[in-house]
């Protein structure tokens, strides 16, 4: 104890406030490079309660594959861009990696008896957020409804003067809807 208790010799205060820098540097590194990696495509489809289920629901959407070639992935639509939003959706989907473990959501049965379930704390996530992934492609002051059918042009102009955001419309625009759904969840 009395060891502990003087200071070093060996090594200043300086010395060990690089070092702690450094090995800061060197896990921040890495669990930035760990997020990343939980943030692709690839990841997502890796367990096959997606790649079977929502994945291929995704790929016959307008999102998966279109006329200009540009592609919205599974973290586009479902994961914050700022770091702060992005933790709080991180920590939020440890829930469904839990599913995941624990087996609740390891079959179709299982996943489409729980599929109403998730879907609504999507739109719940998504309305709360002013549909912020959305936004990070689609925006209301960008579009040019001159050149939308006359069906979309005047629902986009009725949003913007509503105040409603992606969500309230287009669930369904990138998977199925869920069986189950009530007038309420359709608003």
């Amino acid at each position: 104890m009395a060891r502990l208790r003087r200071p070093s010799v060996k090594y200043s205060l300086g010395g060990l406030l690089v070092v702690g820098f450094f090995v800061g540097i060197f896990f921040w590194g890495g669990f930035n490079t760990a997020l990343e990696a939980t943030n692709t495509e690839k990841f997502c489809i890796s367990c096959h309660e997606m790649n079977d289920n929502v994945y291929v629901e995704y790929k016959e959407t307008i999102h998966y594959k279109n006329r200009t070639g540009v592609r919205a992935t599974c973290p586009d639509c479902h994961v914050p861009k700022d770091w702060t939003h992005k933790m709080i959706r991180k920590v939020q989907a440890s829930k469904e990696v839990w599913g995941k473990l624990t087996g609740s959501i390891d079959t179709r049965e299982k996943f489409q008896a729980k599929r109403l379930e998730l879907a609504r704390n999507e739109w719940k996530r998504m309305k709360a957020s002013d549909s912020r992934e959305c936004r990070n492609c689609h925006s209301l002051d960008s579009m040019n409804t001159e050149f939308q059918k006359q069906r979309a042009r005047k629902q986009h102009e009725m949003a913007r003067e509503d105040s409603m955001t992606c969500i309230d419309c287009h669930k369904g625009i990138a998977h199925h809807k869920p069986e189950g759904m009530t007038e309420e969840d359709d608003l």
